[in-house]
């Protein structure tokens, strides 16, 4: 069984400034069906996102020295099945506030920087949560990547290799609060790595369509 209690789907966000309180919430993923086995031990490969005024923010790898932060609908990240919620406080904090500070966060987050042990979805989530709220997700969502720090000596360099192989591009608009649109651009797999179940382990960003990320702040 997990370790820790999740509820079922919440969701909560207004576009409307006038109400800025907002809950934050985590939505994780299946990587893959023997989650549904090995769940029961305490493990399991997981996908996480963040789930701010009706919009979920996750972390993803590609080859480039830009945001790996993208913006998907709440339960909806593509190539991944929805396994539950995990309600982690509310924060009072304007939309376009949020805004700004997510923007900061990608500039931490680059897509080249992705790696499965040390630096993946789950690490970006985990920090998110803990600016936000102060409250870590979660232990059983990224235990496995703990564990493989502590015998990284034995995993294949290929764990290193991202997968996504177009450079993220944006587009500016305006909106009714100021903020700036998110552009989306289709992500391509990389050839490096023949097995495709392999790839979808690297990165939540290894499927095909199209994936909105988030601007950075330019420092």
């Amino acid at each position: 069984m997990e370790p820790e209690t999740t509820s079922n789907s919440v969701s909560e966000g207004n576009g409307n400034d006038k109400n800025c309180e907002t809950q934050v919430v985590l939505n994780v993923y299946d990587l893959t069906p023997l989650n549904n086995y090995t769940v029961w031990f305490g493990l399991g490969i997981f996908h996480s996102g963040i789930e701010v005024h009706g919009k979920e923010y996750g972390f993803g790898a590609h080859d480039f020295p830009a945001s790996g932060v993208f913006e998907v609908e709440p339960r909806s990240c593509p190539g991944f099945i929805y396994r539950s919620s995990v309600s982690l406080g509310r924060i009072t904090m304007l939309p376009s506030e949020f805004r700004t500070f997510i923007e900061n966060a990608a500039s931490e987050y680059h897509g080249d920087t992705y790696h499965l042990i040390s630096k993946n979805c789950n690490h970006f989530t985990d920090d998110i949560s803990w600016r936000l709220t102060g409250k870590h997700i979660p232990g059983w969502v990224n235990r496995l990547a703990r564990l493989g720090s502590l015998c990284s000596c034995l995993l294949p360099e290929s764990l290193q290799v991202s997968t996504v192989k177009q450079l993220p591009e944006y587009h500016d608009c305006s909106e009714e609060d100021g903020t700036e649109c998110l552009s989306t651009t289709t992500a391509r797999e990389s050839t490096e790595i023949d097995d495709d179940h392999e790839k979808s382990l690297l990165s939540p960003m290894a499927v095909s369509g199209d994936v909105a990320f988030v601007k950075e702040v330019q420092k």
